[in-house]
């Protein structure tokens, strides 16, 4: 998550003109604990470990964002910067930065880029699309996922390990999740994509709308979770 925003950070430094609002967004929920480690892990970030206990994820980038950026060239060309710190699940941050924008009196604009790790972007973005269904077509928000980077493993002396990744991503190999949280974010992030009676589609929950998981895909979920004990 600190890589995927990093990314960001640099790109609104280089050109403050690429988005009108930026707005950070996570508060504390089952996963918060595993942005803390990324950052204790992280080369650079590291040196906030003993901040960031007990902070929202979203306060998280905010702290990454003051302390190792240049604010002011980033809101330079009015870029406006938002915190959105209470919600505590992937639907909740779709529901609580709606709510935000509101409160704030902005109003969404047409399109809308989700920077989100890249095992979720498909159903952050299902979120948003479902949460904005009601409003006329013609005035839904358009939105796309940009998740920076798309990790992939090859097989090393019999073990699975991270490929290198593209040096335009600016992320390191070391600043990806430990493997078996990536294998449990991958398997569980399929279940709940998949529109059935266990997902989250019309079929199931209902929290998003329909999405159409292919067969290979679902085949591999259920190798990997059966092979490697991957339970979520």
């Amino acid at each position: 998550m600190a890589s995927q925003a990093s990314y960001v950070f640099r790109a609104l430094g280089k050109d403050p003109t690429v988005t009108k609002r930026l707005v950070l967004v996570g508060g504390i929920g089952h996963a918060t604990s595993y942005i803390y480690d990324a950052v204790t892990r992280h080369p650079e970030y590291h040196v906030l470990a003993q901040e960031i206990n007990g902070l929202p994820e979203a306060r998280v980038l905010e702290l990454i964002l003051r302390r190792f950026f240049d604010v002011a060239v980033i809101t330079s060309a009015g870029c406006q910067i938002l915190i959105e710190d209470q919600s505590t699940n992937c639907g909740a941050n779709a529901v609580e930065t709606k709510a935000l924008l509101e409160r704030k009196g902005v109003k969404i604009g047409q399109s809308v880029v989700v920077v989100q790790d890249p095992t979720m972007c498909r159903r952050t973005v299902a979120s948003f699309v479902k949460l904005y269904e009601d409003l006329p077509e013609i005035q839904r928000p358009t939105f796309v996922s940009c998740p920076i980077v798309a990790p992939t493993v090859k097989v090393v002396d019999g073990n699975l390990e991270y490929e290198e990744l593209p040096e335009s991503s600016g992320v390191r190999v070391e600043e990806l999740w430990e493997k078996q949280r990536f294998y449990e974010l991958l398997v569980g992030e399929v279940a709940r994509l998949h529109d059935d009676v266990n997902g989250y589609g019309p079929n199931g929950k209902g929290f998003i709308g329909h999405v159409d998981v292919p067969e290979e895909v679902l085949k591999a979920a259920e190798i990997l979770r059966s092979s490697l004990g991957v339970s979520r």
